[in-house]
């Protein structure tokens, strides 16, 4: 559309909105966590669209906009998407039998890709960003006549995000704070007005990644104030210039707007993993990031909700996060030293290691690049260890050993 000027979404859009989405999407659970609620000091519950169909809110949104185009869209759809989008798309346009194109970032990730393929749609790589995709996708539409799904700028697609706060409405009887994620604003945007049209006392807060969190200016100055940089971990939510309608919506119904850093998003999706048995990519792990990390107290009274709003990470980055976190935690030491270069050495320095109980992971040796005796060698053990104070352990009996080891990372 050209413009969104006079163009508004209610509380009754959304409630209008919702049959078309119950045809397709789930009814995701709200579940308690009492290690997250003692963690961050208050009730906190997550809201698990992680486990919605696609993995993602996306498809609430997208169910949406294409029951309300009908039979416009027969020609088929165009999206642009950093992966959840183009799969709730993709979708919606299988359910409806017409065909989808989707225009995704260059490295947008592999199983997000697989998922669309798998559904039917057409995926082109377009550049580096979502805004290059948008670009793309709408160039797309105008030139065969399809229909342009946008990602978040779209009264429809808005209004069926917004089902997800009908749900906590019906769900959590004492809800007092909803705490979302944003990247164009869409699912925020929808989620404040269904739940503050009917409870205005119940706070919504918005939760950006710091490294690309454009709305935190936008909505001070009332315009669209793009940032240059769109690289985080929490790829779904990597827009950088705010939607006009969805600025507009956001500056008149969310409470407040918070972010966080990149460290804090990859411990949340590990605490996810660990402690809800719950996989969140890092879009969908910003809200805990925000309650854990300090940015944004719960409630002191009633239940505060934390969206998960996709799970859809690759295995590959979910483990890289992981070990990251287990080496900030100290349940994963990195060590260094040198020994005599001869024949029962390094059997020695492993016994020591494995008498202190701590789990020998790798053991690599390292002849190049460092000060050698011609007769020593040197390794780099990777260790599992029970915690940081384990490992401070493990380093000063090794001391004490006669090994000069040095703590890598």
């Amino acid at each position: 559309m050209a413009t969104t000027e006079h163009v508004t979404v209610t509380a009754a859009d959304i409630e209008a909105a919702r049959p078309a989405v119950e045809t397709i999407a789930r009814r995701t659970p709200v579940l308690s966590s009492r290690t997250f609620s003692e963690r961050a000091g208050g009730t906190v519950s997550l809201k698990a669209e992680n486990l919605q169909r696609t993995g993602s809110f996306k498809v609430r949104g997208a169910a949406a906009k294409l029951a309300a185009l009908g039979d416009a869209c027969a020609s088929g759809v165009v999206c642009a998407s950093a992966g959840n989008h183009g799969q709730g798309v993709a979708t919606a346009a299988a359910a409806r039998g017409v065909s989808c194109e989707v225009y995704v970032p260059d490295n947008a990730p592999t199983g997000k890709v697989e998922a669309m393929v798998s559904q039917g749609a057409i995926v082109h790589m377009a550049g580096p960003t979502v805004d290059d995709c948008l670009v793309a996708a709408k160039a797309r539409a105008a030139e065969d006549g399809l229909c342009f799904v946008h990602p978040f700028d779209d009264p429809h697609v808005i209004a069926g995000q917004g089902s997800i706060g009908l749900e906590l409405l019906e769900e959590v009887d004492d809800l007092a704070m909803v705490v979302v994620p944003v990247g164009g604003g869409g699912l925020a945007s929808g989620i404040a007005i269904a739940i503050k049209s009917a409870r205005p006392e119940v706070r919504v807060i918005g939760v950006q990644a710091a490294a690309c969190a454009p709305f935190q200016a936008s909505l001070r100055s009332g315009r669209s104030e793009p940032v240059d940089s769109a690289l985080t971990i929490a790829d779904g939510i990597a827009v950088k210039s705010p939607g006009e309608l969805t600025l507009r919506l956001l500056h008149e119904w969310l409470d407040d707007l918070v972010v966080v850093g990149e460290d804090e998003i990859a411990e949340a999706m590990v605490l996810c993993l660990e402690r809800a048995k719950l996989a969140v990519e890092g879009a969908g792990a910003a809200g805990v990031a925000a309650l854990l990390g300090g940015q944004l107290p719960p409630a002191a009274q009633g239940t505060t909700v934390a969206v998960l709003s996709g799970g859809n990470v690759d295995a590959t980055l979910l483990a890289t996060v992981a070990r990251r976190y287990e080496t900030q935690a100290g349940r994963r030491l990195v060590l260094f030293t040198k020994l005599p270069d001869r024949p029962g050495a390094l059997a020695d320095l492993l016994g020591h290691v494995a008498g202190m109980g701590a789990n020998i992971l790798d053991v690599q040796h390292v002849r190049e690049g460092v000060d050698l005796h011609v007769r020593e060698t040197a390794v780099e053990l990777v260790l599992e260890t029970r915690g940081r104070e384990h490992a401070k352990h493990v380093g000063e009996e090794l001391g004490r050993a006669g090994y000069e080891a040095r703590v890598v990372r």
